[in-house]
């Protein structure tokens, strides 16, 4: 890896500050907390699943820049 002189300084310091911080962290008392994959509570809200007609064929095709016997025409991609 060619770096300037400056580039490895700067390198050098940060590689420095994230060892530090992990020596902070090795430092902690982390007995009973338990693993987590987020600092906050996070919950994903989800609606329930409801089954609901989708569109006519004719709907679905009427923006298509091209169609043949109710199906979409794309141009061929394989050699």
């Amino acid at each position: 890896m060619d770096l300037t002189r400056e580039e490895a300084d700067l390198f050098q310091r940060q590689l420095e500050d994230v060892v530090g911080y992990m020596r902070e962290i090795a430092g902690l008392d982390l007995e009973g907390i338990e693993p987590t994959s987020h600092p906050v509570p996070m919950s994903n809200v989800m609606r329930t699943d409801e089954a609901r007609d989708g569109l006519k064929s004719n709907e679905a095709l009427a923006n298509a820049p091209r169609h043949k016997d109710g199906q979409f025409l794309v141009p061929r991609i394989v050699e």
